[in-house]
């Protein structure tokens, strides 16, 4: 097998191998979520991408705990009343397919044309519990987000943004332009997002970051406010969960992990403490 077949060639194959830590969760006995179409979607190259890098494997937990908390804040706000999620950086997430949502909600996936294209041909057949709709758009072309995010606001009453997985490849100039953007749209009420702490960027880099290199990304985003970095641009951090907490309360830390999950957590800055959270932001 050639050496590149193994590892991540562009940043769309991250897709491959996050969906690979759904499949894995998926078939376990005792599983917090279902996604029964991870294991196609993530397909050999996604296995052989996750053994790859070993450091990723020895936090299986962290993958499971970001799924299974961004699957709560979506359930939580569609019961709510969001009529309108829009997915940014989809890759291969499957919620509309796997997930009990109302028929009467639309559901807008953007990403990179070929990464859809390859999802749509391995849902073929497959029928979504919403209406699903999906752009093909590269989101660092600022004129054209901005453009799509005015024209889904003006469809919507109460909208929920989603960005799983992809503020840490972006600058923090970038997450910044993001967010206003973002803001911008009355109707975009709300967004959930994932983020780093300083501490946890640095030891992903140390011990992922040459992977990642190679699909010519790199991991930057880790803000020393924490959740608090969004308020200077619109948005408000209401709801703070984090990975370690989840994953104890969920029994999948491994032995030596447990104890560091039942001390009080601080939803603040976090300085060189490694640590990851799933927020919900409202807009301001």
């Amino acid at each position: 097998m050639n050496q590149t077949e193994n590892t991540i060639r562009n940043i769309s194959d991250t897709a491959l191998w996050a969906a690979v830590y759904r499949a894995r969760e998926t078939e376990r006995p005792d599983a917090l979520f279902s996604d029964p179409f991870a294991r196609r979607l993530a397909g050999e190259r996604g296995e052989r991408i996750a053994q790859s890098i070993s450091f990723s494997n020895r936090v299986t937990w962290a993958w499971m705990a970001r799924t299974y908390l961004f699957d709560q804040f979506i359930s939580e706000q569609v019961h709510q009343g969001v009529d309108l999620v829009i997915n940014l950086a989809a890759g291969l997430d499957a919620r509309p397919y796997r997930m009990g949502l109302p028929s009467s909600l639309r559901w807008i996936e953007v990403d990179l044309p070929d990464i859809l294209a390859y999802k749509e041909e391995i849902l073929r057949g497959e029928k979504p519990a919403c209406a699903v709709e999906r752009v093909r758009l590269d989101l660092k072309d600022v004129s054209a987000r901005r453009e799509l995010f005015a024209q889904l606001g003006r469809g919507a009453s109460k909208a929920l943004i989603i960005s799983e997985g992809l503020l840490i490849y972006l600058g923090a100039d970038e997450v910044g332009a993001l967010a206003e953007d973002l803001a911008a749209p009355p109707s975009f009420k709300l967004w959930t997002l994932d983020i780093a702490s300083p501490g946890l960027l640095k030891m992903t880099q140390r011990n992922m970051g040459k992977q990642i290199n190679q699909s010519g990304a790199s991991l930057k985003f880790g803000p020393r406010e924490g959740p608090l970095f969004f308020e200077r641009h619109g948005w408000t951090p209401v709801d703070v969960r984090s990975l370690l907490k989840t994953a104890g309360r969920s029994k999948r830390l491994p032995f030596m992990m447990r104890l560091a999950s039942i001390f009080p957590d601080s939803s603040g800055a976090q300085g060189l403490r490694p640590w990851s959270a799933v927020c919900l932001m409202a807009r301001k």
